[in-house]
């Protein structure tokens, strides 16, 4: 199965529901994602794909450039629950993947290990969707950073430009997931099998 190939087919089949609700594909008509069923997601990341991927890229991160061409871990982006109720959609580089799509329990990720996680976001008041940052997590040398696992947090804006913000405002959440080497996973029903 080719998920990037089954994610933009997914896009370009605006659903009728998802049209009636916009006159723009970024006027979504809700107050909150968990609102919108399967293909209006699909619709609403279609419509914002391309614009976070020219925003990302403008980074000097080489990971904000090349996270694309990386496995990409759900069918589609969805609503997990943290980072702020946006829309979210990993991918792992290929030192992660195969490690990541385990979705195990327990695990140590690898060394060298990047997961890069778009997000977009949602004006509750004006009902429209938006690009949000890009969230990387990249495993560091064993005891190179010992206050979060050995984790080093990234956060890109959607404008290109590096968010400034102190290690522990993620990993204070990302500690939870402790025996999962801090690692929270895309919603079960969207998740990619390690088997393709």
């Amino acid at each position: 199965m080719n998920v990037k190939a089954t994610l933009l087919a997914a896009g370009f089949a605006l659903s009728a529901s998802a049209a009636a609700a916009a006159d723009d594909c970024t006027n979504v008509g809700v107050e909150d994602f968990f609102d919108l069923d399967e293909d209006q997601v699909v619709a609403v990341y279609a419509c914002l794909e391309a614009k976070m991927a020219e925003g990302y890229a403008k980074n000097d991160d080489p990971a904000a450039k090349e996270f694309r061409d990386w496995t990409v871990t759900a069918t589609r982006a969805a609503v997990a629950g943290p980072h702020g109720g946006r829309l979210l959609l990993t991918f792992a580089n290929d030192v992660a993947a195969e490690s990541y799509l385990k979705f195990a329990d327990e695990i140590e990720m690898p060394v060298g290990s990047v997961l890069a996680k778009e997000s977009i976001s949602l004006s509750k008041k004006k009902k429209t969707a938006r690009p949000g940052p890009l969230f990387l997590m990249t495993k560091m040398e064993a005891g190179s950073l010992p206050e979060t696992d050995d984790w080093l947090y990234g956060m890109v804006q959607p404008n290109g430009k590096t968010a400034k913000f102190k290690q522990s405002f993620c990993h204070n959440c990302h500690e939870g997931w402790a025996e999962q080497d801090n690692l929270a996973y895309p919603l079960e029903e969207v998740r990619v099998s390690s088997d393709g």
